[in-house]
């Protein structure tokens, strides 16, 4: 949204708990980053002061405990503070749903947003779209990795559910114009893609794009939400606690029941797109290392987002550290594309089977895993997600520090270094630092202590090398 409403010339104030993450967005000197929290009512009535328009874009799915309440308690603080301002206008993006009172608790909770936003006092446009189709959306996640992995698909009888998908590019097109919309325009809108689908043909449909077979698919009625939610969470990188709501919305039928909004917006230049070209143009994104936003970088909860105490035993906290250094002739501009480009599909440079261990473990107790991925494979900014790691801080070419999210008794870091030498070459220092939590954190310490010499000594052995042979293949091509 941000880049595309500054091209329309608008001045932009993004609010958002963790300014840090968005040091490194390529339009972060264009906006206002305003620090804040939509369960703290005096942050957002600093946020919406001055304000004409509030885009509300905002969901608490994947928390932990009541999520429905959480919802219902920031949409409420929302609508307090945007009135009290005096907003002109709010859009809020929500979802289709049936006309029915027995929705799920996600359909439920977007609904109900809508309604406290709609009665606010200030103008509101409730966009309710059904699943958006675009690189690093949950719903285009869930299908790709679903068709990807699975030749044969059993799944519960939801997949005969009918669902019409809208590209990203036309959810977009329709938030920014919405912001010219007429004072007096207070109410919901249906949109959505040209297509009508059932979940089944979504896959097939993902599949031909991404030049995979056709998969067969069984609708299984055995196979309850709660059952197919276990089984995405572990075939996919989306966590439990988002995957129960979702395949709890699934169903139902979401489809467009009225088109009023062809009233007041004109459909976006050449039409609204069709899924398979919204698959084919996400799939084209990720192919470039151009995805923009995912879900992956929302923040997880639970998860510390204190950073490192720059002197850890100073501060009271029992530390276990491991540390690695590594000299390599390989030039520091070498050593660091290695470093920045850890993860995801280029691995961790030791141990593979141990990683993939640690990550189907952490998926099975409800954690993130180990494939949320990266968002670009060469590239990292502070805030974003690597795999079961976030992105505390990192000085290009010569510093990153990563802190963990999977579920471990304490707080974890791993930070790699670069060091030039003067004569040339030079050191790879490489530092996992761990506070424990209790006696749980002390024997868990304990027992992969033995693994460390095979992973950690393994990282650092692999980066060198691979540093030095790139090292090497462009002295040869310079040469």
């Amino acid at each position: 949204m941000v880049p595309r409403l500054l091209e329309a010339g608008y001045e932009v104030r993004v609010l958002v708990r963790t300014p840090l993450k968005l040091r490194d967005v390529p339009w972060a000197d264009q906006v206002e980053i305003v620090k804040g929290d939509l369960e703290n009512r005096s942050s957002l009535d600093a946020a919406c002061d001055g304000v004409d328009v509030l885009y509300y874009l905002v969901h608490s799915m994947g928390a932990a405990g009541d999520f429905e309440k959480a919802e219902h308690a920031g949409a409420e603080n929302v609508a307090a503070a945007a009135a009290l301002a005096g907003v002109s206008r709010i859009v809020y993006l929500g979802g289709l749903h049936p006309d029915t009172d027995a929705l799920s608790a996600h359909l439920r909770s977007r609904m109900e947003v809508g309604q406290i936003l709609l009665e606010s006092g200030v103008p509101t446009i409730a966009f309710q779209a059904g699943v958006v189709i675009g690189s690093g959306s949950t719903s285009f996640e869930m299908i790709r990795h679903l068709t990807d992995v699975l030749p044969y698909m059993p799944a519960p009888k939801w997949v005969r559910n009918k669902i019409q998908p809208i590209a990203v590019r036309d959810v977009l097109y329709y938030l920014v114009e919405a912001a010219d919309l007429p004072s007096d325009v207070n109410r919901t809108f249906d949109i959505g893609g040209p297509d009508v689908l059932r979940y089944g043909q979504m896959m097939n449909g993902y599949a031909v794009e991404a030049g995979l077979r056709q998969r067969a698919i069984a609708a299984l009625p055995v196979l309850t939400p709660w059952l197919a939610s276990q089984w995405v969470n572990l075939v996919t990188p989306i966590p439990r606690n988002l995957a129960i709501p979702i395949i709890a919305s699934l169903q139902y039928d979401c489809v467009v029941h009225e088109s009023d909004i062809d009233q007041y917006i004109p459909s976006p230049e050449g039409g609204l797109t069709s899924y398979r070209t919204a698959v084919r143009l996400a799939l084209g994104r990720m192919r470039d290392g151009d995805v923009e936003t995912s879900w992956r970088n929302s923040s997880i909860e639970g998860a510390s987002s204190n950073p490192l105490p720059s002197d850890p035993e100073w501060a009271g906290h029992v530390v276990y550290t491991d540390l690695r250094e590594k000299t390599t002739a390989a030039a520091p501009e070498a050593l660091w594309r290695v470093i920045e480009s850890i993860g995801g599909e280029n691995g961790w440079y030791s141990f593979p089977l141990a990683w993939a261990v640690r990550g189907l473990m952490d998926k099975l107790v409800g954690g993130v895993g180990l494939r949320r991925g990266r968002r670009n494979p060469d590239h990292l900014h502070a805030g974003e997600v690597l795999d079961f790691w976030r992105v505390e801080s990192i000085e290009h070419g010569s510093s990153l520090r990563l802190r963990a999210e999977m579920r471990v008794p304490g707080k974890a870091w791993l930070e790699m270094t670069v060091i030039p030498l003067a004569g040339g070459g030079s050191v790879y220092r490489q530092r996992a630092v761990f506070f424990p939590r209790g006696l749980g954190g002390r024997l868990y310490w304990a027992a992969i202590l033995p693994f460390h010499s095979i992973i950690f000594d393994g990282m650092a052995t692999r980066i060198t090398a691979t540093a030095a042979a790139e090292s090497l293949d462009v002295s040869s091509a310079a040469a």
